[in-house]
């Protein structure tokens, strides 16, 4: 295929790139050469199919990474993607730290990125957990048992913001931290608040 419009906006990020500036610009050819369409979301280098998003590009500081938005789809039959943190359910990663990596690497990135535009070709999409597939805290379910309306305010929140609360209250490793945590968060939830609104 031939080299899809380079997006001007994605040319002035890349003129702006402190770090990644080499890496970005491998990974923006070999996207180009895939026939997807360039656009810039997210303030960053995004690669579209149709309308649909395909992959991003990202700068971390210890890598930067090529990030597959239905990247658990893909069969990855060399190992090599990355869920960016455990609670990501659909995207997952090829990570670099060197130009070097990337151009050897540019067969098989290729053939991700087909295999990425074929998933969406076909429609396929990602089923998502529920919220009840999460494991609710000891803490938390305490207090949703021992206080009724603390129970219809949870369940009232939408399950996005359900899921933000049980993640919120999981990650502490000991219990009284995590006691903490709902007791801090008990009247927002009450007052039908998000973690973060």
């Amino acid at each position: 295929m031939t080299n899809s419009k380079m997006n001007p906006k994605v040319d002035e990020f890349l003129s702006k790139a402190k770090k990644w500036q080499e890496e970005f610009s491998k990974l923006r050819m070999i996207t180009l050469d895939c026939g997807l369409t360039e656009e810039l979301k997210w303030r960053q280098p995004c690669y579209t199919f149709e309308g649909k998003n395909i992959v991003i590009l990202q700068g971390f500081k210890e890598y930067c990474a090529l990030a597959f938005f239905k990247g658990v789809l893909l069969k990855d039959t060399k190992g090599i993607l990355i869920s960016p943190t455990e609670n990501v359910q659909e995207g997952r990663q090829i990570r670099f730290t060197n130009v070097q990596e990337i151009v050897e690497m540019e067969p098989i990135l290729k053939a991700y990125i087909y295999e990425a535009i074929e998933v969406e070709k076909a429609g396929l999409k990602v089923i998502k957990k529920k919220t009840s597939d999460f494991i609710i805290p000891e803490e938390f379910q305490k207090k949703l048992d021992e206080i009724p309306a603390l129970k219809t305010a949870f369940d009232a929140l939408t399950p996005g913001r359900q899921r933000a609360y049980i993640f919120y209250f999981s990650q502490p490793k000991q219990s009284k931290t995590r006691e903490s945590r709902v007791e801090k968060c008990m009247q927002q939830i009450l007052d039908g608040k998000g973690l973060n609104d």
